[in-house]
């Protein structure tokens, strides 16, 4: 299980890689307390999946000759895809034919070879898994390795710095990268309350069962959060450290977007 002092580690080594995302405070209807959103989008790549992807990388001689792979519904594959551009590196990214084209067209954007196949993200990641078995390209896993949860859990720390005394953070779940990363840095100093689309439930099902289990995906969020198995090494941080998992409909999602 990541700790802390991993995260901290992992924040001196991709610091000057990426940016301290804002923080924004927002008043939302019904709600007493403002909300303070950070910024995310603003990140290399367009998300949060920067850190884990540089945690991953840099200082990895194995990817210098044989290259990265990574399966993606999207934002993985971009972050790693840009990875590899800034450090050098080839990168063959593995989506599912699900993955929005917006998301396909920015992977190749930076360089890589994208690979569209596949039904969902479990597909794109056992052509991507053969790939490298062949190959012997380093895997850059979107969510269940330590290095990814390690970076990701940089978010958490530079949340924290930005707005301490938080009681409340809550964390979209796909496969468990951010919420992994984010519990291990808080710890039991605030409640973290897991969210996940009702049609992509892969934690709330691993909490209901106490462990994780395979789920079927679908709905507008699938392309990004449809994992259908929660992470091992998020799961066991979830099970100490989140407090709660909140479920919701596609119709509150769409109305979220707009």
């Amino acid at each position: 299980m990541i700790t802390q002092t991993d995260i901290e580690l992992a924040y001196a080594r991709i610091a000057s890689r990426i940016c301290r995302t804002p923080v924004m405070q927002v008043v939302l209807p019904g709600i007493e307390q403002p909300v303070t959103l950070k910024l995310e989008c603003f990140q290399y790549s367009g998300s949060f999946k920067a850190r884990g992807a540089f945690n991953s990388l840099i200082g990895n001689d194995a990817a210098k000759t044989a290259g990265v792979a990574a399966a993606s519904g999207g934002n993985h594959g971009a972050a790693v895809a840009h990875v590899a551009q800034v450090l050098g590196l080839e990168a063959h990214i593995f989506v599912p034919s699900i993955s929005a084209p917006a998301k396909v067209a920015r992977i190749r954007s930076y360089g890589a070879e994208v690979i569209q196949d596949g039904a969902n993200y479990a597909e794109a990641l056992a052509l991507c898994d053969a790939h490298i078995a062949r190959t012997g390209a380093v895997s850059v896993h979107a969510y269940n390795a330590e290095p990814t949860l390690a970076g990701q859990g940089t978010l958490g720390l530079e949340l924290e710095e930005q707005c301490p005394g938080l009681d409340t953070v809550l964390v979209a779940v796909g496969g468990g990268g951010l919420i992994g990363g984010v519990a291990a840095w808080y710890g039991e100093r605030t409640r973290i309350i897991a969210v996940e689309p009702e049609t992509c439930t892969a934690l709330h099902a691993a909490r209901a069962a106490g462990h994780p289990v395979k789920v079927d995906v679908s709905g507008v969020a699938a392309d990004s959060l449809g994992a259908s198995e929660i992470g091992r090494l998020a799961f066991e941080i979830a099970r100490t450290h989140v407090d709660d998992c909140l479920l919701v409909p596609d119709e509150a999602i769409e109305a979220a977007q707009m």
